[in-house]
């Protein structure tokens, strides 16, 4: 083959690598935003040129073959190097441009990184934001994203992490709950409780608390009429007086400022449920982008004082 038919090829190599990250001609075509008939295109062209299938299809699953696997692994490294070449060139820039696209959870979302991007998007107007709300934990690198809002207390070691602030969890009641109901005394009364559970997967529930004046941790089996995977939902079920629920501190501000639900147990730390710090995460790579460093530099300005709630 030519020189100049291989160079010509460079770009469905790349594709190809985007394939296997992401497992899927959809979500390929998505990433690139090209159509979904342009990928498979140029993967045929790839294997015409290659003389070997490169992928291979069923009906249900998509994967490499292993000349496919090959092909991307050594070419793996000059990407890289190409995307971190262009990054560098791009920050020469003095304006942030370009899309950045960020993930976050649906309730911190909601409730606290929506209300900051106006403001953003007008200091940064060269700059678009795509946010995606989602309780899913998703990988960067194979969904496209520049950087993820979490609620974490442990950073996988390949990523980099910068700390937005503090957070703490906290079990509340409405007061009309703990007036039917009664207070608990201590963390062992709440299995006489109705208790609003957050549901990350099947299996029992049990709360684990730490006492704030020191000792051992205590776990406590609880049940009740009522669970869910969202935290606003838990949020309206114990305004609404269903039961008592273990909550982040930024969902359970405003309802806790106006009264429509009260801290229980407040010499016990409910731990295990949610992180004990907001970051801003990316795999780690030795440059980062103008637009990621600005939106996190916004963010940590923003929530620099937490919610009001940490001890």
């Amino acid at each position: 083959m030519k020189k100049q038919q291989i160079d010509a090829l460079w770009g469905h190599v790349h594709w190809l690598g985007v394939l296997a990250e992401t497992g899927s001609y959809t979500a390929t075509a998505a990433r690139l935003g090209v159509s979904k008939a342009a990928v498979s295109q140029r993967i045929r062209e790839l294997e015409a040129a290659a003389g070997v299938p490169l992928v291979r299809r069923t009906t249900r699953s998509l994967r490499l073959t292993e000349a496919g696997e090959g092909l991307v692994e050594a070419t793996r490294g000059a990407f890289a190097q190409i995307e971190r070449s262009f990054a560098g060139v791009r920050e020469l820039a003095d304006t942030p441009r370009g899309v950045l696209r960020v993930t976050a959870p649906v309730a911190l979302g909601r409730q606290h990184i929506v209300p900051l991007v106006p403001a953003f998007l007008r200091a940064y107007p060269e700059l678009s934001l795509e946010l995606d709300l989602s309780a899913q934990i998703s990988s960067l690198a194979r969904d496209g994203f520049d950087v993820a809002i979490r609620h974490v207390s442990v950073v996988p070691e390949t990523h980099v992490a910068w700390t937005l602030c503090e957070t703490r969890s906290v079990l509340v009641a409405s007061p009309d709950y703990l007036r039917r109901r009664g207070v608990p005394a201590d963390p062992r009364a709440l299995a006489g409780h109705d208790c609003l559970g957050y549901r990350r997967g099947g299996g029992s529930l049990a709360w684990r608390f730490e006492p704030l004046a020191g000792g051992a941790p205590l776990a406590v089996p609880v049940r009740g009429c009522f669970a869910a995977n969202n935290s606003e939902a838990l949020r309206e079920a114990a305004v609404g007086g269903l039961g008592l629920a273990v909550l982040s501190d930024f969902t359970a501000r405003q309802a806790l400022l106006d009264g429509l639900l009260v801290p229980v147990l407040p010499d016990w730390r409910p731990v295990g449920l949610f992180g004990d710090r907001l970051c801003a995460i990316r795999p780690y790579s030795p440059t980062v982008p103008k637009a990621v460093q600005v939106f996190v530099a916004w963010l940590r300005d923003a929530l620099k004082d937490g919610f009001g709630l940490t001890p």
